[in-house]
């Protein structure tokens, strides 16, 4: 064998082990395909309404403990053993709170049926309804509460991060349209408002490089693995919404914290929400968080040219949800 018979064996071998190490590469880090449509556990306007009153109740016999120690004889012992009883009812009442706001969770939307026929009567082509007339009806339409749902082809979920790219500095960007959840509104009380369980499909977040994309897919978030393509977020509090009534066309602002779930770790996270009522079946909103690389171990892969990744990692939500019904 020559030696030009060699270097080309050579190069032949190098070629295929490129191209094989390529074929792999693409195998292991699979498409961004979802092995299913996105969804999320539903939430009930029923069982809302059990919880709220089982919070009321809470709240009464907290209120009745609070007149008692205030009372002279707060140390007499039948006045403690009352007080006992109390915190003995409270604490069962708010066991049953937390069960019913699982269940909650868990419970299948159904929409109601109209609550009343249409009039019968046939207006004159000439009439017009006065101005007193749509004042009442806009009322009641904002006077109870809404279940909305998500859409996800008109919302969009994103991350954002820095990092050096063959020397220049370089924002990364994923996005997908894979969420979905519910939100309970309270149009008379914002603040016994509701929001579900939110849940993103990780595996179809898409950069504008595919072997960044794979490398998403196979090492960072593994989301190629079925036990890893859904990323959840379940709200645990709300702080500042308002007390009083809104109605079409009011935006609030408010923090949602909960627990963010990426791959099987777990961290609080608290996100800044701005929500829309733009009509009476339609909330748009928009919701940001920060979050670490080191707190949830997304570990970067070495590869060619990448460099300076950056710990901090902007979460955004951009979502419309539509409603599914009211009462």
């Amino acid at each position: 064998m020559n030696r030009g018979t060699i270097i080309l064996a050579v190069v032949a071998l190098l070629i295929g082990g490129a191209l094989g190490a390529g074929v792999m590469w693409m195998a292991l880090g699979g498409d961004a395909t979802p092995s299913e449509p996105i969804s999320a556990p539903t939430l009930s306007l029923d069982v809302t309404e059990e919880v709220d009153q089982a919070a009321t109740e809470v709240s009464q016999l907290r209120a009745d403990i609070d007149d008692a120690l205030g009372a002279e004889a707060a140390d007499d012992s039948a006045r403690v053993a009352t007080i006992s009883a109390m915190a003995d009812t409270i604490s069962a009442l708010e066991g049953q709170v937390g069960e019913m706001s699982t269940a909650m969770a868990a419970a299948e939307a159904e929409t109601d049926e109209p609550t009343s026929e249409p009039p019968t009567a046939t207006p004159e082509p000439s009439a017009t309804p006065e101005p007193t007339e749509v004042a009442e009806v806009a009322d009641a339409a904002v006077a109870g509460r809404g279940l909305f749902r998500i859409t996800p082809e008109l919302s969009e979920v994103r991350f954002i991060l820095d990092e050096t790219l063959f020397g220049s500095p370089t924002t990364v960007i994923g996005i997908t349209d894979q969420i979905a959840g519910d939100i309970i509104v309270d149009f008379g009380n914002p603040a016994g408002s509701t929001v579900g369980e939110i849940r993103i499909n990780a595996r179809t977040l898409e950069t504008d490089n595919e072997n960044r994309n794979r490398a998403l897919r196979n090492q960072i978030l593994q989301s190629r693995l079925d036990e890893f393509e859904f990323s959840s977020f379940v709200p645990t509090s709300a702080s500042g919404l308002p007390d009083g009534p809104i109605a079409v066309g009011d935006t609030v602002e408010f923090e949602l914290t909960g627990d963010l779930t990426v791959r099987d770790i777990t961290n609080s996270v608290t996100f800044d929400v701005t929500a829309t009522l733009v009509s009476e079946e339609r909330l748009e909103g928009s919701a940001t968080a920060t979050v670490t690389r080191e707190a949830f171990e997304l570990t970067i892969p070495n590869a060619p040219g990448v460099a300076n990744v950056s710990d901090e990692v902007l979460l955004e939500i951009e979502f419309v949800a539509e409603l599914v019904e009211s009462v």
